[in-house]
């Protein structure tokens, strides 16, 4: 699933069209297509994992799911949920969900929930965490509502970073140790973004995926962890649970 950083390589890989009248549409996806010729789009925005293409009256967002991808100026061999094209190129989504939303995009959003938006808000992220007690920090890192744009990669390089297990008690993890975990959360998905216009994020990688402990020299687990049973790569020695 891509996460935050990637959408906003695409919102700036897409930039090229901004302005620009859609002049043909197509694809699989059950939206009214045909609401979108000839208009012109005014901005490409995101929010977290949603790309959001933005029109006077209305938006569409797409959310590329577990398996999504797209291609702009290009195409795959696969079947195109929603192809749009403009007087100088093209993008195409696939394996997406596409809807449209009504009215001001600013209606649908929490910008302060995104991690990576100018709004982000990390006091609130705190007070949204303390609502939250009893769930586990693998979970509530994933909740799209208090750290919109971090993934199942983020979280598992955010707590080795921080030293706090997967499976810790939000309410039990020290105010100080939470605010690492917040600020590391923008922080990472920064870098993650910087290595991936590079070409190199997996080389960066100290935990996800990883076999040993780079501080301990002990081996990193991997364990399906939380309700929502993603994969964790953690430390048992050097990352600290708090129960």
């Amino acid at each position: 699933m891509p996460e935050g950083p990637s959408i906003v390589i695409l919102k700036e890989e897409a930039r090229q069209f901004g302005g620009q009248e859609i002049i043909s549409v197509s694809g699989n996806s059950k939206i009214d297509q045909n609401r979108l010729l000839g208009k012109k789009v005014i901005s490409f925005r995101s929010w977290g994992k949603h790309f959001l293409i933005c029109f006077k009256d209305f938006t569409v967002r797409i959310h590329f799911l577990l398996f999504g991808t797209y291609r702009i100026n290009e195409t795959k061999d696969a079947p195109v949920r929603l192809n749009l094209t403009f007087p100088s190129g093209e993008i195409n989504f696939y394996s997406s969900s596409v809807k449209i939303l009504e009215g001001d995009v600013n209606l649908h959003y929490d910008w302060s929930a995104d991690v990576m938006n100018e709004s982000w808000n990390p006091k609130q992220a705190k007070e949204k965490l303390k609502n939250i007690p009893n769930k586990q920090i693998c979970d509530a890192l994933l909740e799209q509502d208090i750290f919109s744009g971090v993934g199942n990669i983020i979280k598992n390089e955010v707590l080795y970073r921080v030293r706090v297990h997967p499976e810790s008690l939000v309410g039990k993890i020290p105010s100080k140790k939470k605010d690492e975990i917040i600020k590391e959360a923008r922080n990472y998905s920064f870098q993650f973004l910087e290595w991936k216009k590079k070409f190199e994020l997996k080389k960066h990688w100290l935990a996800h995926t990883k076999k040993t402990c780079l501080r301990c020299d002990l081996p990193i687990l991997k364990k399906y962890t939380g309700v929502k049973k993603r994969r964790s790569f953690f430390c048992e020695n050097c990352q600290i649970l708090y129960q």
